[in-house]
């Protein structure tokens, strides 16, 4: 595992919006660098769906831990990670943070739901209060051996408790130390704008189409003051949608659909030239 060339720390202290699109495993990861993007969120809503679950809060740490692991060593930027509400209290939050880490993941975010938890744009959600949100924070601020590592806040309370206290519990939690303000499900255009202004420090964008929050032009978001933006969904709703179009072309027709590149040039994507050279050049020492 090597660190990212740029570390997100450096590169969000540039001027100019991150947009980080959402994967849930290697493959995903690969394609968005392979596309040019500047870094990776790993979707906890992703990773639940890979493993047959909804994004209910059923995965363990060690599960989203180990899925992260995967994705941060699959690629050459930094990956940005769900940790839902932190797996527990101000000690849980501690260990979280320390895995994360360890394994070359770039930031997390965590978030003020009361465990389990359930997807930001669903109904149905409770928080815990600003205090242990806060003091969750702080303990996460603390547990990180590196600057580099960033901590994102990330608050819910929008969707019971009002915007206003959305925005309270994002500026506690800018003072506890976090890196980042994630304002969940904002509902309209002037909450969205709003946002970086009230909190007055770096804000995270979340960008769900079908969710609370209306979809724009991201770069409008660069020029209201976001930082950094996440598309979590995108590789998990391509996936499925050309997954079910192969199916159902092959429903249709009983013969497997056509691909654009043969075998060898998919491999490629994902190292292949690389380990070929360690193959040859280790092949050429072998005595005779």
């Amino acid at each position: 595992m090597t660190a990212p060339l740029i570390s997100l720390h450096e590169r969000l202290a540039r001027p100019g919006l991150v947009i980080a699109p959402g994967a849930y495993d290697g493959i995903g990861a690969r394609l968005i660098e392979q596309a040019g993007f500047e870094a990776v969120y790993m979707t906890g809503a992703g990773a639940s769906a890979a493993r047959g679950y909804p994004d209910f809060g059923l995965l363990t740490m060690s599960e989203m831990v180990e899925n992260a692991a995967v994705m941060a060593r699959s690629i050459g930027i930094p990956l940005i990670a769900d940790a839902d509400t932190g797996y527990g209290n101000e000690l849980n939050v501690t260990r979280t943070v320390r895995e994360y880490e360890a394994r070359g993941v770039s930031a997390i975010h965590i978030e003020d739901q009361v465990a389990p938890k359930r997807c930001g744009h669903l109904e149905g959600k409770e928080v815990v209060s600003r205090t242990e949100f806060a003091s969750k924070i702080r303990a996460a601020v603390e547990a990180r051996r590196s600057r580099e590592f960033l901590v994102i806040a990330r608050t819910d309370a929008r969707a019971m408790l009002g915007f206003d206290e959305a925005i309270a519990r994002g500026r506690d939690a800018l003072e506890a130390g976090a890196d980042l303000v994630f304002i969940e499900a904002t509902q309209t255009l002037e909450e969205v704008a709003a946002v970086p202004r009230l909190i007055g420090g770096p804000c995270l964008l979340n960008v769900v189409p079908g969710g609370r929050t209306p979809i724009f032009d991201l770069r409008e978001a660069d020029a209201m003051g976001y930082r950094l933006a996440i598309l979590p969904g995108l590789m998990l709703k391509a996936a499925i949608e050309a997954g079910d179009a192969a199916l159902a072309e092959l429903n249709r027709t009983h013969i497997a659909p056509a691909v654009n590149a043969n075998v060898a040039t998919i491999f490629r994507r994902f190292g292949a030239d690389e380990w070929d050279a360690l193959r040859t050049r280790f092949n050429a020492g072998t005595p005779m």
